[in-house]
């Protein structure tokens, strides 16, 4: 594997228009994962502090060889411009199931702080399989049923990629090969739609920010039916290719996936220290 080394000096960029009190820097907590888990949401929320700057967009530098070959200026480039004491954050969910990216952010600073959110591995993987579709459809692509995607003759397809996503233990356990447990927080994906004050709480604290975002920035959405947020009293929900209703699936086939996870779910828990409620 290429390994680069980097001048920690040089990882900041100031900017020299109106912007000439702000700077690009790197980030202090990065958004590992997990894809569907609802990261997305996690970072709109998190914008919403006011000692926090967040990239809008996803960076894949650490998992993308071409994007890591441009080097850590590049990456820098990447951040938002944000007065030094503010934490910058990035999420790319790409980077919690890529073998190279732990090794390649330790490297970066070992003590940065990672945010992990997972949800019912099951759900996470037929929200994946309803964003594809919703994919393909908007342009004009046939794309496979739910239970061709899920099923192969009517057993499990063990080679499914979005399976493999949802199987947390497996790329936990090379995270911490770099990092110790404290260098995570995991945020449960579900509990942060049913009360996503409470979760976000949680972060602040192990981000050690000033506790600001409470339920007054929420407000419950009738026709999604789910929370959306409050900005200044503006109200805004997430876009519209997230949230989507899942397709049908049988109870039979949703206890069969329920059973294949029971166990790599307990592995899951073991090595974070912490239970979900999953079937």
């Amino acid at each position: 594997m290429r390994r680069f080394t980097w001048s920690m000096s040089s990882t900041s960029v100031s900017s020299s228009n109106s912007y000439s009190q702000t700077f690009q820097q790197l980030p202090g907590a990065i958004i590992i994962g997990v894809r569907k888990g609802g990261t997305r949401a996690l970072i709109d929320m998190l914008s919403l502090h006011s000692g926090v700057a967040v990239s809008q967009k996803e960076v894949h530098f650490f998992d993308l060889q071409k994007n890591y070959e441009k080097g850590l200026p590049w990456y820098v480039s990447q951040m938002p411009y944000a007065f030094p004491d503010k934490l910058t954050i990035e999420k790319t969910p790409a980077y919690f199931t890529d073998v190279h990216t732990p090794e390649r952010i330790h490297q970066m600073n070992p003590d940065i702080k990672l945010l992990l959110i997972v949800r019912e591995p099951t759900l996470r993987m037929i929200s994946e399989y309803t964003h594809a579709f919703h994919n393909r459809l908007r342009i004009q692509k046939q794309y496979m049923s739910i239970n061709d995607f899920l099923l192969k003759d009517g057993e499990i397809k063990l080679k499914c990629i979005a399976l493999n996503r949802s199987l947390y233990y497996v790329h936990m356990q090379n995270w911490l090969e770099y990092f110790p447990l404290d260098s995570f927080h995991i945020v449960d994906g579900d509990e942060l739609i049913r009360k996503p004050w409470q979760e976000i709480n949680k972060v602040e604290r192990f981000l050690k920010l000033e506790p600001q975002i409470n339920s007054s920035y929420f407000y419950f959405n009738e026709t999604k039916g789910f929370y959306c947020l409050k900005d200044h009293g503006q109200e805004q929900c997430i876009r519209e290719s997230k949230g989507r209703a899942h397709p049908y699936v049988a109870p039979a086939i949703l206890e069969k996936f329920y059973q294949y996870f029971h166990e790599p779910n307990k592995k899951f828990f073991s090595l974070v220290s912490r239970t979900f409620n999953w079937s």
